[in-house]
């Protein structure tokens, strides 16, 4: 057995060029569509003569997390934070707000409209801090990624423009708290999870840590 370390492989700053894995891609059909993504069938080429048929979610418009993030009076960092039942798991999760990005919209006009209509909130400054695909190995969905900050309650929460079949709770939730419990209870949600990383760097930057 041999001792793991960096030079078993290789490093980052020596490896191959990553272009040598690309596929071609010879043909995509639909083969239907939702209100939410349409289904593709792709056919592609890669190296050393590989080739194979795939399946492809593509979702087109791409979404955005917003994570409200504020001081409560009692000096504790809180995030603004939604509870509702989500149908893909059939369980209550905790979460940041979330929606699509409408045509022409950047995603912080996105992060701006969806942040007013699920939580009546209006923020002063959004900061976009990047985007992923949450599942590239068959997804085509840019998910993005914006900080809301200097936020004030501009309509009540009985007047959201919610959704027909949206049911949502605001809370407040200390920073603390989500850092301590992901991928615990009610903290599972998938694109809420990978916008904790992206809100750390930027405090990072701020030169704050939790």
């Amino acid at each position: 057995m041999r001792k793991l370390d960096q030079n078993i492989f290789n490093t980052l700053e020596s490896s191959p060029d990553p272009s040598r894995l690309l596929w071609n891609t010879e043909s995509r059909r639909n083969e239907g569509k939702t209100v939410l993504f349409e289904i593709n069938s792709v056919h592609r080429k890669g190296p050393e003569g590989r080739e194979g048929d795939f399946v492809e979610l593509d979702f087109a418009r791409g979404g955005v997390t917003i994570i409200p993030y504020f001081t409560g009076s009692d000096g504790i960092p809180r995030f603004v934070m939604e509870r509702q039942f989500r149908h893909g798991t059939e369980s209550v999760t905790l979460e940041f707000p979330a929606g699509l990005v409408e045509k022409g919209e950047s995603a912080s006009d996105a992060a701006a409209r969806e942040l007013w209509e699920e939580t009546g909130l209006r923020a002063a400054k959004i900061t976009e801090l990047g985007s992923v695909c949450q599942n590239s190995a068959y997804m085509r969905c840019p998910v993005g990624f914006c900080l809301a900050e200097d936020m004030s309650v501009e309509t009540d929460l009985d007047k959201r423009k919610l959704d027909q079949n949206e049911q949502i709770d605001i809370l407040t939730v200390p920073v603390s708290y989500v850092l301590e419990n992901m991928g615990e209870g009610e903290l599972t949600n998938g694109a809420a999870l990978l916008a904790v990383p992206f809100f750390l760097r930027e405090m990072r930057k701020r030169g704050l840590t939790f």
